[in-house]
């Protein structure tokens, strides 16, 4: 299957100073090429590691609204996007997608009301109004109805109000949408998530971006070990400092 976004080039030649947000970011700075999956590709890191603000520079560049949304949403709430997008060039496939949609947690507030502002988008999204659900109610209703095949979805952290068994069913309906020619960028730092079976997976740190398999992740690492041994591990966490 072709992907929709092949990859994404820095214009590096371009940057007026790397030592400036949010070009001064090392997963950033290290930025050359990275070629995405045709169904799902991972951004991960720590806090601060510049995922998100990698994944709302495509999205922009992309067409998308900063804040989250379809491509005919044109709003802002308060402008705080990184001008990251204006040095992005997106290399795209053959096909061109039906449908997207930029989801990202800490808007969705926003975008959320802005559907309830206009009927026709209140009938794309179902019908439902997710101010009247839990967040995460409202997360996994978005993506059952207004997530179709043939579609370009691009999502900022979206286990952020999900419990682990939501998790596990976004991660059931990321798979019966990739089987409908759909293509994923999610930027995550769920464990879960992150084991979509053959998903490329970026880990943005301070040494820079570089592709890592699941198992080298520190999501999963971090997760299995705590899990395994969580008594020695609390132990070993909790022991007061030495004086």
């Amino acid at each position: 299957m072709d992907a929709f976004l092949r990859y994404v080039l820095l214009r590096r030649e371009e940057v007026p100073d790397f030592k400036k947000y949010p070009f001064s970011i090392p997963a950033i700075r290290d930025l050359e090429r990275l070629d995405f999956h045709p169904r799902v590709t991972f951004f991960v890191g720590e806090n601060g590691s510049g995922k998100s603000t990698l994944i709302e520079g495509i999205a922009v560049a992309a067409g998308f609204n900063a804040e989250g949304g379809s491509r005919n949403f044109n709003f802002a709430t308060r402008r705080s996007e990184s001008d990251l997008h204006q040095y992005l060039r997106l290399v795209k496939g053959i096909r061109r997608p039906k449908t997207g949609y930029f989801l990202r947690a800490e808007s969705f507030f926003n975008v959320a009301t802005e559907i309830e502002k206009n009927s026709d988008a209140m009938a794309g999204h179902g019908g439902v109004s997710h101010h009247e659900m839990s967040h995460g109610e409202a997360f996994l209703a978005l993506v059952q109805h207004r997530f179709w095949g043939n579609g370009l979805y691009l999502l900022d952290e979206p286990e952020a109000a999900l419990s682990p068994q939501r998790q596990l069913a976004l991660l059931k309906l990321i798979h019966e949408l990739a089987q409908k020619q759909c293509q994923f960028v999610i930027s995550t730092h769920s464990p879960m998530l992150l084991a979509y079976p053959e998903a490329r997976i970026y880990h943005l740190s301070e040494r820079g971006i570089a592709e890592v398999r699941y198992e080298e992740t520190e999501h999963y690492a971090l997760t299995r070990d705590f899990l395994m041994n969580h008594t020695r591990y609390l132990e070993r966490l909790l022991r007061p400092e030495p004086e």
